[in-house]
């Protein structure tokens, strides 16, 4: 995988001259999954692993893009702009498109880009590519955006070039990540504050269940949950007019209304509902460092993922039941739009290696699978890499 070092290596050898490199972050959500596009509230933390971004301008409308991680390469015309035929190359694309749309000057432009954050485990490698792609074009082109304008730009790339209709999650905590913190983000208002992520003795890691997802098959199941949700919700604004959001929403609610109705719907919306309550707890866990407490939430938030909203799978719930009986981890869930990816976890520090062996043995055992893991360290959000930070 590429490294900082290695892209702006890369892109100097084949364009002769200086880039721009952006550093853009993946992340992990401790708590809050499929509430974003539910107009709910999230936690999530941009991490060290990253997306390095080289761009420099051209005095023509050609746009040259090399994936260092795939060796491959695409070549596309700002005069004749359209989705690319193969996947990779929309996530830039259509960020591109989006400042065309807004009558933002561009010119033609080599990229270089590649990086360390595993692709489809829920680190939300796609996220970083189109947020280093806003950033990266609002610098070289002057073009005036705050951060949650290219948080905006992003997700509408995402929702206009690859048809996956996303909340504004991923992107905003790329932009906004900051190091020690998790962002509770309400993305009904998209406010958001820091909350103290003082971990001590206690480290995230990440197991991998190596379940990859279908972006075709994942885009139809995501869509087909915020319909149920928007059901769900319509239902209850029929006898609750003031209702704007499933956040907005009690229990009581959705088993008088809703239930009674669409139990597919009560299901998805009773888990939004709770989903949210958790994420206020946990915030006022962290601030009184009750890990603990943390932990536990994390449990009852896989299990609603699980059983209410339905978007695990066997290697996962594995994952967590595992972990859960294993002495060290204090919280673990399925971490991302679900179907596979990681869990995450809080390990006590020194007990890292036991935990690893136990859940790595039992994962080959029994799904005959060598199971990846991942330590993660909560970050800063994307960011210009300056000249010093390319000495070694």
């Amino acid at each position: 995988m590429g490294n900082l070092q290695s892209i702006a290596d890369a892109y100097r050898k084949k364009y002769n001259s200086e880039p721009l490199i952006v550093r853009s972050p993946g992340r992990v959500n401790l708590i809050g999954e499929h509430t974003d596009y539910n107009l709910g509230s999230v936690l999530p933390g941009a991490i060290d692993k990253y997306i390095y971004f080289a761009v420099g301008t051209r005095t023509d409308d050609d746009i040259n893009i090399d994936a260092a991680d795939y060796s491959d390469q695409f070549t596309a015309s700002l005069t004749k702009l359209e989705p690319a035929w193969k996947l990779w190359p929309n996530y830039i694309l259509g960020v591109i498109s989006e400042f065309q749309k807004a009558g933002k000057y561009l010119s033609g432009m080599n990229i270089v880009f590649g990086g360390d954050i595993p692709l489809s485990a829920g680190m939300s490698s796609s996220a970083a590519i189109s947020s280093a792609t806003a950033f990266a074009l609002n610098k070289v082109f002057n073009s005036g955006y705050s951060k949650v304008e290219l948080a905006r730009i992003a997700v509408a790339a995402e929702h206009n070039y690859l048809g996956v209709k996303c909340g504004i999650m991923d992107q905003y905590v790329n932009l906004f990540g900051k190091e020690s913190h998790l962002v509770r983000l309400d993305c009904r208002t998209e406010q958001h504050e820091y909350i103290p992520f003082n971990a001590g003795n206690i480290r995230i890691v990440l197991f991998d269940s190596g379940v990859r997802h279908n972006l075709v098959k994942l885009t139809a199941a995501f869509n087909a949950l915020r319909t149920q949700c928007q059901t769900g919700l319509e239902l209850v604004k029929k006898h609750v007019p003031d209702v704007a959001a499933l956040p907005d929403i009690t229990e009581s609610m959705l088993m008088q209304f809703v239930k009674p109705v669409d139990e597919l719907a009560y299901k998805r919306c009773l888990y939004i509902v709770q989903e949210e309550n958790r994420l206020k707890s946990i915030c006022a866990d962290l601030k009184k460092e009750d890990f603990v407490s943390v932990g536990q939430r994390m449990f009852e938030n896989h299990y609603g993922l699980r059983d209410l909203y339905e978007v695990s799978c066997n290697e996962c719930d594995f994952l967590v039941d595992t972990a859960r009986q294993t002495h060290g981890v204090l919280g673990s869930r399925m971490m991302g739009a679900g179907f596979g990816g990681c869990t995450i976890n809080l390990v006590y520090s020194d007990m890292i290696e036991d935990v690893i062996d136990k859940l790595k043995t039992a994962y080959k055992s029994n799904f005959n699978k060598d199971l990846k893991v991942y330590m993660a360290s909560i970050g800063n959000g994307t960011e210009v890499v300056t000249a010093e930070s390319l000495v070694q």
